[in-house]
């Protein structure tokens, strides 16, 4: 699964010009000293959002927050399989949470 999820994850942010995939052993993307998604070691992908667009989503998509090494990450939702299989959903909810992490204070 994490293998697969990988090559889906570089598959979407390659498709995303204004940021690239960091981390070799843990992947990331991040932006103005904030991370804004990552993959955990059971391939589970979650996505950084402002409280009430997380909120928002966890609603909209039956979905939770974001888990990873066993401790919630504060203010990432958990991307589901069903999610994970629609591109052009994950591609507007990476430049989302980029675009929320350009609005914070820079790291």
């Amino acid at each position: 699964m994490w293998e697969d999820n990988l090559k889906v994850y570089d598959e979407l942010v390659s498709k995303c010009p204004r940021f690239e995939r960091k981390g070799k052993t843990v992947p990331y993307t991040s932006a103005n000293g904030h991370m804004f998604s990552t993959l955990n070691k059971d391939g589970e992908l979650g996505i950084r959002f402002s409280k009430e667009v997380q909120e928002k989503y966890i609603a909209k998509y039956n979905t939770s927050l974001f888990k990873s090494y066993n401790a919630v990450m504060r203010g990432y939702i958990l991307v589901t399989d069903k999610m994970l299989q629609n591109s052009k959903l994950m591609i507007k909810l990476l430049n989302e949470g980029y675009d929320y992490v350009m609005s914070l204070k820079p790291k």
